[in-house]
């Protein structure tokens, strides 16, 4: 689109400047995408174009030019022909355009002519000329000249479309504004919304970097048209693997059981099946506890999918807590929809299994400085790795040391661990040791050794004592007072044999840690934290047997430099018998220590306390120390016991840490790790524990302390054990914390800092901790509302339960017992996990028609707890009962037509009125409408098959029932559908009730035959005839019938036998007759229209012996054919007989024509069988026969050698003549001769009465032509006649044909007649439906039935031919003369423009005796193409015979040639040329093929060398141009004609309608007329005039009243006399009296009057349906002031036109 803005001229403003003597117009060079906005200003063409052989610029445009001065351009001529051109200039008109070149110029071929052009403008204006140049054959060309002037000009397109895109999104484009003018261009853009357009207003710079003067301001505007789609966006979630269903609707995404702390990543796909791109935001839903964060992360947040893409999101799950469960939902949002698509994530955290082979080892008795070591395995049964330490000093400071002291175990693996036990002290050591598993609870090892010594030997301690202890100290929950108080008290428990036996078994279990089984962690916080446990809760029911105050010493610092005695520092701590026995306390030394305690050993009484100092001396500076330092305690006095009695010592530890920096100096940077950093404790008021690893991953020792009192607010509710302690390098400590939250504590997240080597490292441990309460939300809220449900029936409705807390719920559903009846839900109890989300199915089943309210409890309690404390939602359940019913939307259903055999689906649509969901069962009945039918109702299969006989429709909805139809039969079916309601276990629970009655008919395929032709040798034989050959009547018949069981063995065309000769399985058959034609003559062409008149589309096929003949391998043929497969082959080999197409589909009301041809190559009659088949329906066995005559024989063919006379009254005075055809079919004419022996012999046997009279026994039949054998048929009584009559051919064969005749006692049972019993009603169509190929004329009727008609009457029919034809203009010629003397029909000649219609009028007149008519009239189409190609080859013809007779022959004896001879008919010898010599050029004869042999019904001969000789004489004859064939159309006309009296008494009510022309006597015709002539009746040119010139006269004189009264007076006569006008008597000559003489004319012109107003009609020159026009009367005094006579005057003007001109 070009957008141009006009700079006018200041000074002569104005339109463009043309010349007076314009040529034509130039049209728009530019593109059809592009406009421009404003006027259009063309550029110069830079393509050349070519006329009459010239290339040359179509034209030249002047763009830079100023007023005053002269621009010249050149215009170059190229001849480009092979021709010189010589050409007339004519130069432009206008005085701005000149140029200086002569009138005429010549240009030689391949060479260039220049034009100067110059150009002188007088104003600034846009100027436009032209320069012509004409060739001599008057043919010419022009170049425009333009010249214009600058202006604004811009090139946009005329569309744009945008890319598609999503609902409330934005796409982008550009398109190109482009500045096609010489002057900088201002725009501006608007739109509407939803379209934006930036920038919305620029300039664009002139090309080409030039500028030119603005001139004045101008706008132009135009439009361009904005395109865009949206789309609604959709997404899809998928989880890569999964295919079903149910994970497209509701995804979920399992990760299964992962390690604690490991992550685990899996990835869903985020498809879009939408054509637009959508944008989508991919969150978590949030659980509602905003300290906790989810333990699933996605990587993608939000992004775009391109339309048919994907994009992949990984989702990693990193559980935290072990034996959880985590669910999450990732909420996939995009924009424009309101419903989300949720992903459930599913995960649960795997924790670490870890056992001791043993749960005791005992190093037995070992000399003092001595060591024993033992062996135990830590077994790992999880698929988690895990971490364990060893709550014990390694380093020397304990008796017992472990070797490795912390460490890994791999999964499903163990690790062997060395026990060391080194003893100082001769005493008895037990000591129980926690092994701390992280996640897990720590697992505890009793460690028990004795020590001898030369001098002092104690007691043996032995894993059985430390099970006496064990089972003491928990029954009596009471330490003893002495041991004498245990030996008095065991003798009352149990017997000790008793005891020991089963408690040993026990403690060499791995899982067992003693007879009594106690919490871990509570034990282990009692062991490190004894009484300074600050939870109430987790203080035992007993005190510790001994205890030590503080558990932990820091030494933060050095106070010297030096090391000396003096730099050490001390601590104290206090130890305390909680025991009535005095115990001995000692404190195990290590070795090089920097801590030691003092004094070393010591008594402390009972209920007392001691002190000891601590001292921290390190032996050099800037160091990193720690120690967990053991104390031993066992009774003083103890007395020498049973073995069985011993009671183990106790072992208290103090865990102490320091560092030997200098103040001021830096202390090591710390590096480490602490997992997990943040510590989630559950949601419940109840104790709990969880673990972190602080891992030293430097090379350097590592320290840590836990201030309590950097956190007052956090240190009241959790505890840590330890709270100081020393790491070496690669190693770790597990931290264990306890709290017990309340609703007290603070609901936030707390850091407590852990200060790292003693100095301002720290790393924060973050702790969350709050009492949350269980809690549960209904997606419906409280109340669950069902929609009215049918009495008896279910209905479901799904409920969404969340929990909302951080902790798992169990949840139980209580229904009371009344209601349980009405509703129930699944599942009724379950458990639910944080944040997960349960589908609850409830289900309602009302027991009758009214409104429930119900109440069902929904109780949940925590997982964690014991269930004491539950909490309860009540539900209220509303639902309605009703009555449901459903009904089809058509009370009776007709399906129409189904072929039988065949499927058929249906659909029958069930509509639900009632409030409420139906379910239903349907059944069907049937029943055949056909009362002629005969069959058992319960055997009779039924043809109505439902696709579902259950279902359920929706509350004000309608559902399609899909059932197929396959009729069994050909009967009238009734199917009766009923349905009963069912209740919810699915049993009927009403009576039948009908829905709706379904009708079809099972029908078979069935065509018709509506018309036929021919062409080719038989293209001359009438469709009456045709249709007689091919016994299309009872091919009708038979394809209208139902087919047999046999028929329907092969319901399709197959392959079925594998002989040629194929069995037939129907008794339908019949004979399609081809007719006879001479040997090599042009082949029989039959065209049959086949019209399917069913509803159902037909498959037919006309199968030959080869298409049901299996086709076998080669080693199974046997190679020996019967004569009758011979004879077959020679025909299929030989194409004797072939049909287009073989095979076909018609669908209802379609039409087809299928074309047999019959090939003359073999003289003698063929017979060949072909099966005409319909798939599921008839089989017909077509006779194909045809004669093959040869060219010397005399042959006459009948159609039928039957024939049927048109039935006549008994008495008929006047019986009427009939005819009989007889065709030759051969090559010489035939005399036939009809045996009269058995005329006389019936006239004898009927009282001498002749019944049967021929009119014409004998004649001569020429080649080709149609002879009528007339035949008077006098019936004596009221029955059948037959007789049979031989007809002898001279020279050739006889032929017996038998004529039948029936008698009737009254006229009036002649059209009650059946029509096998006359040959007066044609069953051929009249009118034709369709075309046959290459018909290009039409006739509206085929054949014209004038009915009953008097003798001597008259009939007119008006005929259209019309022209399909939308190219040729065809001629057409009636051939009249063999019925010249009945039939008229005018024009009898004309021509047919392409579309063109043209009325003729046939005119039918009787003779003077009865007869029955059946004639055939052609008419000749000749397409005025081919004429014209004839006509110029005939002209050809002429001029060349005329040169040829001008024409001198130079002879020579050395030149030698044969010259091409003129004839007209056939090649004759050329001869010898004497005379003068002659010219010695000729005309070459054109040039002919010639071939080496021919073939002839597909065999070639080999050509003989005469044969060859006669060709090459043949080639050099001129040979007369044949005519074109004419297409042929034919007419029937069939009438009967009765004579005056018998018409008048058996039609009385139509002897008005016709008149007679003459009468006369009626006679018996003469034998050898068939047709009497009409009389002196007056024809010819005369009566045409005289017609004429009465017509012109009364259209002239109709105003004068005299002949106006004279003409009405006659034609008032003529009608009361019109019987006296029939039947007056003529003179002898035939003439009629002269008073009769204006009535005839006056019809004659009336008639004519008529048919010329519908020719006119049909040529558009008269539109009959056209509206009248309104005539204007005069004023009331004109016509007041006319007298009656005048009105009279003018009524009777009126009559004559009416009556003459309609």
């Amino acid at each position: 689109m070009l957008a141009e803005a006009r700079v006018p001229d200041p000074f002569t403003p104005g339109k463009p400047w043309k010349p007076p003597t314009a040529g034509k117009d130039i049209k728009d060079p530019g593109s059809h995408e592009m406009q421009r906005v404003g006027r259009y200003q063309r550029q110069e063409s830079s393509q050349s174009s070519s006329a009459l052989g010239l290339e040359m610029k179509p034209e030249l445009v002047w763009e830079d030019w100023d007023l005053g001065r002269e621009f010249t351009k050149t215009l170059v001529l190229k001849n480009v022909h092979i021709r010189l051109q010589k050409l007339h200039v004519r130069p432009p008109v206008s005085k701005f355009f000149f140029t200086l070149v002569p009138h005429t110029i010549v240009i030689s071929p391949g060479t260039s002519f220049s034009v100067p052009i110059s150009f002188r403008p007088l104003k600034r204006c846009e100027y436009e000329d032209s320069i012509d140049f004409e060739s001599k054959d008057g043919s010419s060309f022009q170049v425009c000249l333009r010249a214009t002037i600058p202006c604004c000009a811009l090139e946009v397109p005329d569309s744009v479309l945008l890319p598609l895109c999503a609902v409330r999104n934005t796409t982008y484009t550009a398109f190109l504004l482009k500045n096609v003018s010489k002057l900088q261009t201002w725009f501006e853009l608007d739109c509407t919304e939803p379209f934006q357009l930036s920038p919305r207003a620029g300039g664009v710079e002139a090309r080409f970097g030039e500028e030119g003067d603005e001139g004045d301001k101008a706008e132009s505007c135009c439009n361009v048209l904005l395109q865009g789609l949206a789309k609604f966006p959709f997404l899809q979630l998928k989880s890569p693997g999964t295919k079903g269903e149910k994970e497209q609707h509701h995804p979920e995404l399992h990760f299964g059981s992962v390690a604690v702390g490991k992550s685990l990543q899996k990835h869903v796909d985020i498809f879009n099946p939408s054509p637009v791109t959508a944008r989508f935001s991919l969150l978590c839903l949030s659980n509602g506890l905003p300290l906790q964060r989810s333990e699933f992360s996605c990587d993608v947040s939000q992004g775009e999918v391109a339309p048919g893409g994907s994009l992949r999101a990984t989702v990693t799950y990193t559980p935290a807590v072990v034996d959880r469960v985590s669910v999450d939902y990732l909420s996939l949002k995009y924009r424009v929809l309101e419903n989300v698509t949720q992903l459930k994530m599913t995960g649960s955290c795997l924790g670490p299994n870890v056992s001791l082979s043993s749960s005791v080892v005992d190093f037995g008795c070992v000399e003092e400085g001595g060591a024993v070591v033992q062996t135990l395995e830590l077994l790992n049964s999880s698929h988690v790795e895990a971490l364990f330490q060893w709550d014990l000093d390694c380093s020397g400071n304990s008796v017992f040391s472990f070797q490795p002291a912390s460490g890994a175990v791999r999964p499903h693996s163990r690790t062997t661990l060395r026990a060391v036990y080194r003893p100082r002290q001769t005493i008895a050591h037990h000591r129980r040791v926690a092994c701390l598993i992280l996640h897990r609870e720590p697992l505890f090892l009793d460690l028990i050794g004795t020590c001898h010594s030369e001098l002092h030997q104690p007691a043996v301690l032995k894993p059985e004592h430390l099970v006496l202890y064990k089972l003491h100290w928990y029954r009596r929950h009471d330490p003893a007072d002495t041991p004498s108080a245990m030996l008095q008290n065991q003798d009352a428990s149990m017997d000790h044999q008793e005891l020991l036996s089963p408690a040993v078994e026990s403690l060499q279990k791995p899982d067992s840690a003693g007879v009594v089984s106690r919490d871990p962690m509570q034990e282990y916080y009692q062991s490190c934290l004894g009484c300074m446990d600050p939870l109430p809760s987790s203080s035992t029911a007993s005190p510790p047997h001994v205890s030590v105050m503080p558990r932990e010493l820091l030494f933060t610092h050095k106070t010297s430099s030096s090391v000396s005695t003096s730099s050490k520092s001390s601590q104290f701590v206090s130890i305390t018998n909680h025991t009535r026995g005095k115990l001995s306390l000692v404190w195990t030394a290590g070795e090089d220590s920097p801590f030691s305690v003092s004094p070393s050993s010591c008594d402390l009484p009972p209920l007392k306390s001691t002190s000891f100092r601590v001292t921290y001396h390190p032996k050099q500076l800037s160091t990193l120390h720690g120690a967990q330092l053991e104390c031993f305690a066992y009774y003083k006095d103890n007395p020498p016991l049973e073995e069985r009695l011993l009671c183990p010592p106790w072992c208290v530890t103090v865990r102490v840490i320091g560092h030997s920096f200098q103040p001021g100096k830096e202390h090591f940077i710390p590096n480490c790790s602490l997992t997990p950093c943040q510590v989630a404790f559950p949601t419940l008021s109840v104790l709990s524990y969880r673990t972190v690893l602080l891992q030293n991953c430097g090379d350097l020792p590592l320290t840590f302390s836990l201030d309590p009192s950097s956190n007052p607010a956090l240190s009241e509710y959790v505890s840590v054990v330890p709270t100081c302690g020393f790491i070496p390098p690669g190693n770790h400590q597990i931290l264990t914390l306890r709290t017990t939250p309340t609703e007290e504590s603070p609901k936030m997240r707390l850091s407590w800092p852990i200060q790292l080597n003693a100095a301002n490292h720290t790393e924060d441990l973050h702790v969350v901790l709050w009492v949350d309460k269980v809690s549960v939300s209904l997606k419906e809220g409280n109340s669950l509302y069902f929609q009215p449900t049918a009495v008896g029936s279910r209905i479901q409705r799904t409920v969404d339960i969340r929990n909302l807390s951080s902790l798992p719920l169990r949840f139980q559903w209580s229904i009371p017992e009344p209601d349980q009846e009405l509703i129930s839900v699944e599942p009724d109890a379950g458990e639910l996990h944080p944040n997960e989300k349960s589908v609850q199915t409830w289900s309602f089943s009302p027991l009758e028609e009214k409104t429930y309210t119900l109440k069902p409890t929904f109780t949940f309690w925590s997982m964690q707890t014991t269930g004491c404390n539950k909490s309860q939602l009540t539900l209220a359940v509303v639902g309605t009962g009703s009555k449901g019913f459903i009904e089809a939307e058509k009370a009776v259903l007709d399906v129409g037509e189904a072929l039988v055999g065949s499927y058929r689906s249906i659909q029958v649509p069930l509509v639900n009125n009632s409030p409420c969901t139906v379910s239903f069962c349907l059944s069907v009945q049937q029943t055949l409408l056909d009362e002629e039918l005969s069959y058992d109702p319960e055997t009779e299969p039924n043809a109505l098959k439902l696709d579902y006989a259950m279902g359920t429709i929706a509350s004000r909805s309608k559902m399609l029932l899909r059932s197929t139809v396959r009729p069994n039969r050909q009967a009238q079916y009734l199917w009766t559908i009923s349905y009963q309601t069912l209740n919810a276990s699915g049993v009927a629970s009403s009576p039948l009730q009908a829905v709706c009655e379904v009708r079809a008919k099972g029908v078979f395929p069935t065509l018709r035959v509506i018309d036929v032709c021919s062409g080719g040798s038989v293209g001359r034989l009438s469709k009456g005839h045709l249709w007689k050959l091919f016994s299309l009547d009872r091919l009708n018949e038979l394809m209208l019938s139902n087919p047999c069981p046999a028929e329907l063995t092969h319901r399709t065309p197959i392959r079925h036998s594998v002989s040629s000769s194929p069995s037939i399985f129907t008794n339908a058959m019949l004979d399609f007759n081809f007719s006879a034609t001479p040997l090599n003559s042009e082949p029989s062409v039959f065209g049959l229209t086949f019209h399917n008149p069913g509803s159902i589309p037909v498959d037919w096929a006309f199968l030959f012996p080869e298409d049901q003949q299996i086709e076998l391998e080669y080693w199974a043929e046997t190679g020996e054919f019967s004569s009758t497969e011979m004879y077959q082959m020679k025909v299929q080999n030989n194409k004797l007989f072939s049909i287009t197409p073989r095979s076909g589909t018609l669908l209802p009301g379609q039409q087809r024509v299928v074309s047999f041809t019959y090939s003359h190559l073999f003289a003698g009659m063929d017979r060949f069988p072909v099966v005409f088949k319909l798939s599921y329906g008839r089989e017909i066995l077509v006779n194909f026969q045809g004669v093959t005559v040869e060219r010397d024989r005399p042959f006459l063919h009948f159609a039928s050698k039957r024939h049927v006379f048109t039935s006549v009254t008994i008495g008929d005075c006047t019986p009427p003549k009939q005819v009989y055809k007889i065709h030759n079919r051969g090559a010489v004419s035939v005399h036939y001769t009809v045996d009269t022996a058995v005329l006389l012999q019936l006239q004898e046997d009927n009282f001498n009465h002749p019944v049967l009279c021929c009119l014409n026994p004998e004649g001569q039949v020429r080649p080709g032509e149609t002879a009528m054998l007339g035949w008077i048929f006098s019936p004596l009584e009221a029955k059948m006649y037959h007789v049979d009559i031989p007809i002898h051919v001279e020279d050739g064969d006889s032929t017996l044909v038998k004529f039948e005749g029936c008698g009737l006692d009254s006229p009036t049972l002649i059209s009650k007649i059946p029509s096998h019993f006359t040959d007066m009603k044609a069953s051929e169509p009249c009118v034709q439906r369709g075309p046959f190929p290459g018909q290009v004329v039409f006739l509206s009727e085929d054949s014209v039935s004038l009915g009953d008609i008097p003798v001597c009457s008259q009939s007119s029919k008006i005929l259209f031919l019309t022209n399909v034809s939308h190219t040729d203009t065809v001629h057409y010629t009636w051939e009249l003369q063999s019925n010249k003397q009945a039939v008229e029909i005018h024009p009898e000649r004309g021509t047919l423009c392409p579309g063109e219609s043209a009325p003729c009028v046939l005119t039918f007149t009787s003779t003077d005796y009865p007869a029955v008519y059946q004639l055939d009239i052609i008419c000749q189409v000749f397409q005025e193409a081919a004429l014209t190609r004839y006509y110029d080859a005939l002209q050809h013809l002429e001029e060349e015979k005329k040169r040829q007779q001008d024409e001198f022959t130079v002879t020579d004896k050395i030149i030698k040639g044969s010259y091409g001879v003129l004839i007209d008919k056939e090649p004759v010898a050329a001869p010898v040329r004497k005379g003068p010599p002659l010219r010695k050029y000729k005309t070459l004869p054109p040039i002919c093929a010639s071939a080496a042999c021919e073939t002839v019904g597909g065999i070639c001969t080999k050509i003989t060398r005469a044969e060859k000789r006669a060709q090459r004489e043949k080639g050099n004859v001129w040979r007369c141009p044949e005519p074109p064939l004419p297409a042929l159309l034919h007419l029937g006309v069939t009438a009967r004609s009765h004579g005056l009296q018998e018409y008048r008494a058996h039609f009385p009510d139509q002897s008005s309608d016709f008149r007679c022309l003459q009468s006369v006597n009626p006679r018996q015709p003469e034998s050898t007329s068939l047709h009497a002539g009409r009389g002196s009746q007056r024809k010819g040119p005369d009566r045409d005039v005289t017609m004429r010139i009465l017509a012109s006269l009364l259209r002239g004189i109709l105003d004068e009243p005299p002949f106006s009264q004279s003409l009405i007076t006659q034609l008032l006569s003529s009608g009361t006399q019109g019987e006296e006008d029939q039947l007056s008597p003529v003179d002898g000559e035939g003439t009629p009296h002269p008073e009769h003489v204006p009535a005839d004319v006056s019809e004659e012109v009336l008639l004519n009057t008529l048919q010329n107003l519908i020719m006119e009609a049909v040529g558009g020159e008269l539109v009959l349906t056209a509206h009248p026009r309104t005539v204007m009367l005069p004023p009331v005094s004109t016509r007041t002031r006319r007298t009656p006579n005048a009105v009279a005057e003018e009524e009777k003007k009126d009559f004559i036109k009416h009556v003459i001109f309609g």
